[in-house]
């Protein structure tokens, strides 16, 4: 079976070909995406712990001595986000930015939007009760988590609608075969929010309030502090993971149980199940599909040898499938007790906002499926046009 990222047929549904490479060729490298592939569970969750990989690599090998050019000025906007950004950071400077947002993005301070997120959810559920039906990605799993993160922040109201814009565009980047196109989106939705944030960031500076942006600008350990660039890059960040990941669990999750009626009528009967109904979903469709890791100096890893500068795809999809790991792993299960899946990655860039993630789904997941207890699918579902971040385009449900 051919892996092709490209092809829709894939995009639509990798998970037989996931198959077929976890059975004969777990690891390979790919000469159309010049990358290691790597689709089983333990080489995965192996991988993304081992220091001699890494997020980035220009702290250890310059461009030049890659043979790749000079950096595009024209793409300075979203290059600075990146560099500035701990998702893309390595020691020692991740563990000092870690440390630092850790301070300031407390447990306690996700728990205290408990109450904000169940209002939100319900309001969204609202407004489309007596519609008998609604696009349940556009009118409730997007702007969901749009209006947590910025009320997280501290994003005025009035401005929230330019969130999810931005958001989008600068995810597009990520995919293996962007085109220019949306390379110019993404600097532009980059420059945009880097100033946008900066304006925010400065004025919380000078008149502090309870929210992230305020904390951020503030918070100091061990005499460090967030440089504005850091800063913004990191809001950024929150928005961009957590926002994608949300959407794109709800969207996938919610179609997972229409082609699974049972295990619908499982967490219908029994909500107290939605704690294991969100991982078991996040593992079943997984929102991100692959993670990259350049290597940093030559390796070896299961007899083969990886190069310095060359990079690795971890498929996450794959790895959440490994019946190795997984009983019966291509069968939903929303009880599944045993699910160390890898949607929120491991190591030390394990996702920092997975408890908050969790928080959300948690709540909209069940609070849907309660005020709408006859829940049904009314379309088929579209999918993005995307293969690393997996979603629906529209999910039309009726109630």
């Amino acid at each position: 079976m051919s892996f092709d990222p490209a092809s829709p047929a894939f995009k639509r549904d990798p998970y037989p070909i996931y198959d077929d490479l976890r059975r004969h060729t777990p690891i390979f490298y790919d000469d159309a995406l010049h990358m290691w592939v790597v689709s089983r569970y333990a080489d995965v969750a192996a991988l993304l712990r081992d220091r001699r990989l890494g997020r980035s690599i220009d702290h250890v090998i310059s461009r030049e001595e890659q043979g790749l050019p000079p950096k595009n000025p024209a793409h300075a906007p979203f290059d600075q986000l990146s560099e500035n950004s701990l998702f893309d950071k390595e020691p020692p400077d991740h563990t000092r930015l870690r440390a630092l947002v850790h301070k300031a993005f407390t447990p306690r301070r996700v728990e205290n939007l408990r109450g904000q997120i169940l209002a939100l959810t319900d309001a969204l559920l609202d407004a489309v009760h007596l519609h008998g039906g609604m696009d349940l990605l556009e009118d409730f799993a997007v702007p969901l988590p749009v209006n947590v993160i910025a009320e997280l922040l501290g994003v005025p109201e009035a401005d929230r609608h330019r969130l999810r814009p931005w958001s989008r565009d600068i995810v597009a980047m990520y995919e293996l075969n962007h085109t220019p196109e949306q390379a110019d989106r993404a600097i532009r939705a980059a420059a945009e929010f880097a100033d946008y944030l900066r304006d925010l960031a400065r004025a919380r500076r000078h008149d502090p309030h309870d929210d992230l942006i305020s904390a951020l600008a503030t918070v100091e350990e061990a005499g460090e502090m967030l440089t504005e660039d850091e800063l913004i890059s990191t809001c950024v960040l929150l928005l961009n993971a957590g926002h994608e990941a949300t959407v794109n669990v709800m969207g996938n999750g919610m179609w997972a149980l229409f082609q699974h009626p049972d295990q619908l009528r499982v967490l219908q009967t029994q909500p107290e199940l939605v704690k294991s109904a969100v991982e078991e979903l996040m593992r079943y469709d997984t929102p991100l599909q692959l993670f990259r890791r350049w290597v940093l100096a030559d390796m070896e890893y299961g007899g083969f040898a990886f190069k310095q500068g060359q990079e690795i795809a971890l498929l996450f999809g794959s790895a959440n499938r490994d019946s190795a790991q997984f009983p019966n792993a291509d069968q939903l299960d929303i009880a599944r007790m045993e699910n160390a899946h890898l949607s929120f990655s491991l190591g030390i860039h394990y996702c920092l906002g997975a408890p908050l993630a969790r928080l959300e789904l948690q709540i909209a997941l069940r609070r849907l499926i309660e005020r709408f207890p006859a829940l049904r699918l009314d379309d088929q579902p579209e999918f993005r046009d995307s293969f690393v971040i997996r979603g629906l385009q529209r999910l039309q449900v009726a109630f």
